[in-house]
């Protein structure tokens, strides 16, 4: 998917954004989620809203839920009784895809009918903190934000950022704020190269190539829930370290950093069952000519650091 749009374009068309009687579109993509999962979630963004609208920054909230599970997620009667609990505070949305259409074109169909100032990309199984959206909505009074990432717990996302503007390399879409008319102009995610992994780094790098700039907030909480083991560290499955892998080699292409895909494809072809399965894939997209288009080959926007897509300021 690539920017059809110049850098001036972009400027011009979004020079300034409200941050006084705003609305937002929230938008989850499910799988395998219990309603009291999401019911968690839900409860957190009506007490934002809440507070939120009192100090008159958020005039409407909508929560648009897309199920990609193999069965609903939420029951016909579930769903009622949210819509009937919280139908007086949040907009509640809930569309069911009936297959695993993965994250990025999952958020591209809940937002092509978004009728708000602003997206919040949340993953369901996050739980904001009471003031997290006035803190992220804010640094768009100045039109030169094009999204705003939360602080993320327990697990905080190593990644550097500066202390004193809070720029980043790229925000991960857990929690994220992005303007609407932006995400449009961007063409939303790209979802013809990402299913799971890493669309939020190339839409955050396109945000930068279009002139906008990637802030993480460390005072804008949320609560992420992570499975962590003995020793603290994450648990990916095998289908996590499947996608992950071949986003890998994707971003290294995409974003024109040869001597990295080389590398990885080296790693990746004696690599792990998964590893070696994202290897076969790569190749065959190469040998089918379905490749993205190639950018940034002066290599101003992309920010790898070794395999990693940003500096980090510590170790997992």
């Amino acid at each position: 998917m690539e920017l059809k749009v110049s850098q001036q374009m972009v400027k011009e068309r979004s020079a300034s954004y409200p941050v006084e009687g705003a609305t937002l579109q929230v938008q989850s993509i499910l799988y395998g989620l219990s309603i009291k999962e999401v019911g968690r979630t839900i409860e957190s963004l009506r007490r934002g809203f809440d507070l939120a609208h009192a100090d008159g920054v958020l005039e409407r909230l909508r929560f648009f839920m897309g199920d990609t599970s193999a069965e609903p997620c939420l029951s016909d009667e579930e769903l009622e009784k949210v819509k009937e609990k919280y139908g007086d505070f949040i907009e509640i949305d809930y569309h069911f895809f009936d297959k695993n259409v993965g994250s990025a074109a999952g958020h591209n169909f809940l937002a092509e009918d978004a009728d708000t100032d602003y997206l919040m990309i949340l993953n369901p199984d996050v739980v904001i903190s009471p003031r997290l959206l006035q803190r992220m909505i804010a640094p768009f009074q100045s039109g030169a934000v094009g999204m705003t990432e939360a602080k993320q717990l327990p697990i905080e996302h190593p990644k550097d950022y500066d202390a004193r503007t809070g720029e980043t390399s790229w925000a991960t879409t857990a929690c994220a704020i992005t303007p609407t008319n932006l995400f449009r102009q961007l063409e939303g995610f790209d979802s013809e190269s990402f299913f799971l992994y890493c669309d939020d780094v190339d839409y955050s790098w396109r945000v930068r190539e279009a002139g906008k700039k990637v802030i993480f907030l460390p005072d804008a909480v949320a609560f992420h829930d992570k499975r962590v083991s003995q020793s603290g560290s994450w648990q990916p499955s095998s289908a996590e370290v499947y996608y992950s892998a071949q986003a890998a080699l994707l971003m290294a292409y995409k974003w024109s950093n040869e001597k990295l895909l080389n590398k990885i494809l080296s790693f990746y072809e004696n690599g792990s069952e998964q590893e070696r399965a994202a290897f076969d894939h790569f190749q065959t997209k190469r040998e089918e000519n379905k490749l993205p288009e190639q950018r940034d080959r002066s290599h101003k926007i992309a920010t790898f650091e070794g395999f990693l897509y940003a500096k980090h300021r510590y170790a997992l």
